[in-house]
């Protein structure tokens, strides 16, 4: 059997901690059977790991003017399809690592294709660069992939829509709703292009995606006072689930990631839309305050 030791104390106490990551380190890669690179086709033309193949961050995103959006199931799963992503592979994911925020995008589709249905997937902590700086030759060839026939649905385990969250926000079901973003877009002094107003979601608190990396590393290395502070959130919301956003669900898919896989909380959903599909919507925004 293969299991990922990282993050082992973290994990300790998780719920349902996968096989095949969540997170893998360079030297534990060796078995994936599919390597997901999601930067852009220039980044990977300049170098990759042997035998990735390229499906960019943004063929998982909505519009310019929507990013957070989900795409359709058909599309995603003719992405999966043309990768030659098959039921039951061990799949790691890369992504740059060249920042925090960077890991948003590795999260982000994590947690897309789990929600698909896939249930055997890693992150390569430290995404492609730190790949690079432990002394790994770098291939430059597309690798050739026969296509699949995966066939995926979608589980909104760990989602949320727009109506959900107005049902929380309104008071008609409970959720912890948590903002991911930096704290600047929490108390509404910045805002984001797309947004139509500035602020939170009436009631959420601030949790920075930042707290889960160490002195801006873009490795992701949780503190452990910060896995007992997600825990403690989840245990005194009792049947309640903590719901991250942020502007686009970038930035809130590492906070989903952190309580979800690597605390081993059940049931925590991500808004994809977050703060910008939901004043597009016509939802309000307040000054938040913790």
């Amino acid at each position: 059997m293969r299991i990922l030791l990282t993050l082992a104390t973290y994990l300790a106490g998780a719920t349902a901690a996968l096989a095949w990551g969540p997170l893998a380190e360079p030297a534990e890669i060796g078995e994936a059977e599919r390597i997901l690179d999601i930067r852009s086709p220039e980044a990977f033309a300049e170098g990759h790991l042997p035998g990735a193949v390229n499906t960019p961050y943004g063929s998982y995103r909505g519009p310019a003017e929507n990013p957070g959006e989900l795409i359709d199931a058909a599309t995603l799963q003719q992405i999966l399809r043309d990768a030659g992503v098959a039921e039951g592979q061990d799949i790691l994911i890369v992504h740059q690592g060249d920042s925090t925020t960077d890991f948003g995008a590795a999260a982000r589709v994590y947690w897309t294709l789990k929600s698909a249905g896939l249930t055997s997937l890693a992150v390569l902590n430290g995404g492609y660069e730190d790949w690079v700086e432990a002394g790994n030759a770098p291939a430059t060839e597309t690798a050739s992939v026969e296509p699949s026939q995966i066939e995926i649905s979608w589980d909104d385990t760990w989602t949320i829509d727009r109506d959900g969250v107005a049902a929380v926000v309104n008071g008609q079901s409970d959720a912890v709703l948590i903002d991911a973003r930096p704290y600047e877009f929490f108390t509404g002094e910045k805002k984001h292009a797309a947004a139509k107003a500035a602020g939170t979601l009436a009631g959420a608190l601030s949790l920075v995606n930042t707290v889960w990396f160490g002195n801006d590393d873009p490795r992701i290395d949780p503190p452990q006072e910060m896995i007992d502070r997600v825990k403690a959130l989840a245990e005194d919301s009792g049947d309640s689930p903590l719901v991250s956003f942020c502007n686009t669900g970038h930035w809130a898919a590492t906070n989903w990631f952190a309580a979800s896989e690597l605390a081993g909380i059940e049931g925590v959903k991500l808004y994809p839309e977050s703060m910008v599909g939901w004043t597009l919507g016509g939802g309000d925004a307040v000054k938040g305050t913790n």
